[in-house]
């Protein structure tokens, strides 16, 4: 699991490379994540395109996309996925409370719970889970999931990726944690404090937008946990839910676990 520094894209790694099922290692350089890619430079742009992507997962939502649309290179051959949500909706629903002037980090915390525990019903983003890990059953090359900051969406997604493929808990919450590292917050807090002005009317504290760009394991944990509640348990929930049958997770290993 590696970072690759991009000049306009953020939090950008293979998350491969790592332990999976039966004594065999994740692949490395068919399974990368990051940020949203609208201030791609074009440097940026030859590397992805030299990475040969075959499919790429966008899980912001309509409005996100509208506001920063994606730069993807001219050649891509790549297949898009992409949340087909309501096109209305500008704020996420789990974040409407940074419209309130008194929104303190240990809010963001209950309400980024409150969102995570959705990530796995959400019937937009269900929708483009089953997609995606159809394909990956089938696809041969390079695939890239993101959403804006490559964070939470995407952290999720990317961790339901690295259990079909046997990775050990501890590694899973380490991939996810990798963000802490990657998302270069200070640079980022002058850009996002604008951000929420024109959204919300005022600028947010710098505590605040700290506590929006962190990756914290207790909201993973939460997901999980209402993975649990609902289907018993991860794999569970991957076939009733998702269609990840067993037959369509040795599919997934064969692609790419070596």
């Amino acid at each position: 699991m590696s970072a690759i520094q991009l000049d306009g894209v953020i939090n950008f790694r293979d998350f491969g490379g790592g332990a999976g099922a039966d004594g065999r290692r994740i692949r490395s350089g068919r399974l990368f994540r990051s940020g949203h890619h609208a201030a791609a430079t074009d440097t940026d742009l030859e590397q992805l395109a030299a990475l040969g992507f075959v499919l790429f997962v966008d899980l912001r939502r309509p409005p996100e996309r509208l506001r920063d649309p994606a730069r993807r290179p001219a050649a891509a051959r790549a297949r898009v996925l992409e949340h087909r949500g309501p096109t209305d909706q500008l704020v996420a629903p789990h974040l409407t409370f940074l419209a309130e002037p008194d929104a303190t980090p240990a809010r963001v915390s209950e309400q980024m719970t409150v969102g995570y525990r959705g990530y796995p019903f959400d019937p937009h983003y269900v929708a483009v889970y089953r997609d995606y890990f159809a394909l990956l059953a089938e696809l041969d090359g390079p695939v890239l999931v993101n959403c804006h900051a490559g964070k939470d969406r995407t952290g999720f997604l990317c961790a339901l990726t690295l259990h079909v493929l046997g990775a050990p808990r501890e590694d899973i919450r380490a991939d996810y944690l990798a963000t802490n590292r990657h998302n270069r917050a200070d640079a980022r807090l002058a850009e996002l404090a604008a951000q929420f002005r024109d959204t919300h009317g005022h600028a947010p504290s710098e505590a605040l937008l700290r506590a929006m760009l962190s990756a914290d394991p207790a909201w993973l944990d939460a997901a999980f946990a209402a993975i649990a509640d609902k289907h018993g348990d991860t794999d569970a929930y991957l076939a009733e839910a998702i269609d990840v049958t067993p037959a369509r997770r040795e599919a997934i290993r064969e692609r790419l676990l070596v």
